[in-house]
């Protein structure tokens, strides 16, 4: 069998994207209300998206896959630098650091640091998540390194965490009375002026 537009179509119903997005928000619905990783079902994911157990097992091969398709949707795609400036390109990457626009992420989020440190399979699931925002912060770095404008023997993993922590600490917790508008571009600047080369 062929589409219309020629292609050959794979065997079988084809693949509801209303089912899969009924799945999804099913299990960060089940974690916003507290359900542990550990203790969520596929039974009560499935009963809550309004679906069988064999409908999600068709899209993932386990719970381990879902909730780390679930989680991810959370943070949304990363942002994608312009490639223009260092600075600028830390800031745009800096920018979504500790902030989302799903309200189910801030009661989520943090139920998940506990989760983490507990499973090695969580902690895995937790870096690969965050893997690809790391690798655009590394990119970054690395082309101000070559490019001369940034120290030739900069420390890039601790300086990842140097400009990701306060952002992160500052939004999760509000650790100081500050104005949060303009802090990306307070904790690059501030940064930089220790790793960027003086003329």
């Amino acid at each position: 069998m062929t589409t219309d537009a020629g292609v050959p179509r794979s065997p079988g119903r084809p693949r509801s994207t209303r089912a899969d997005e009924a799945i999804v928000d099913a299990a960060l619905d089940l974690l916003a209300e507290g359900n542990t990783v550990d203790a969520l079902a596929i039974e009560a994911i499935a009963t809550r998206a309004g679906v069988g157990k064999a409908t999600i097992y068709r899209r993932w091969p386990n719970k381990v896959a879902l909730l780390r398709d679930a989680l991810a949707t959370l943070k949304g795609p990363p942002p994608v630098p312009a490639g223009h400036s260092i600075r600028d390109d830390l800031v745009t990457l800096l920018g979504p650091v500790g902030s989302h626009e799903d309200p189910r992420a801030t009661r989520i989020m943090p139920c998940l640091v506990p989760e983490i440190h507990r499973s090695s399979e969580h902690y895995r699931i937790y870096q690969e998540m965050l893997e690809p925002r790391r690798q655009l912060m590394r990119d970054v770095l690395r082309r101000g390194m070559a490019s001369g404008e940034l120290r030739a023997d900069l420390d890039i993993e601790l300086t990842m965490s140097l400009l990701t922590g306060p952002v992160l600490l500052q939004r999760l917790l509000h650790w100081h009375r500050i104005d949060e508008h303009d802090l990306p571009e307070r904790v690059v600047d501030a940064i930089l002026a220790g790793i960027a080369i003086r003329p």
